[in-house]
């Protein structure tokens, strides 16, 4: 069954973020890497992939998805066939965002939330997802 396993958030000071969510929450880091114009410190309640995500500018068409300055950038869904969800979204209209073959794609939902899809491997810290269901083929159409 698809879950909401990713969460990101985009930070102005990824170092001083990250000790937050460690002494307020005790989440633990799980990886730190740079990629795209931005440094991300991936998270985990054991639960959840938390991303701190610095821009090294705001200039970047990446760093705008969301808007300007700190702020909810966008959320991951793990998916079992990335596939299917793809090939749903863009017969229901809806913007892809990445370049095609970058995993996880993400895409503009309703009302311009930027979102990802993608196989729960590769969300860090994510907690394993449940496959003993999926959505019905007309899930996520407009």
């Amino acid at each position: 069954m698809p879950s909401i396993v990713h969460l990101a958030v985009k930070v102005t000071d990824i170092e001083k973020a990250a000790a937050f969510y460690e002494t307020v929450f005790g989440f633990t880091r799980t990886s730190t890497s740079t990629k795209r114009g931005h440094t991300s410190c991936h998270m985990t309640d054991g639960r959840l992939d938390l991303a701190l995500i610095q821009y090294a500018s705001e200039d970047t068409v990446e760093a705008d998805w969301a808007g300007p300055g700190p702020c909810i950038h966008h959320f991951g869904i793990a998916v079992e066939d990335t596939d299917a969800v793809s090939r749903r979204l863009a017969e229901g209209g809806y913007t892809i965002l990445s370049q095609p073959g970058v995993m996880p794609v993400k895409f503009r939902g309703p009302d311009g939330v930027v979102m990802e899809v993608g196989p729960a491997d590769i969300f860090p810290g994510a907690a394993p997802v449940d496959s003993t269901s999926s959505l019905p083929p007309s899930a996520g159409h407009r």
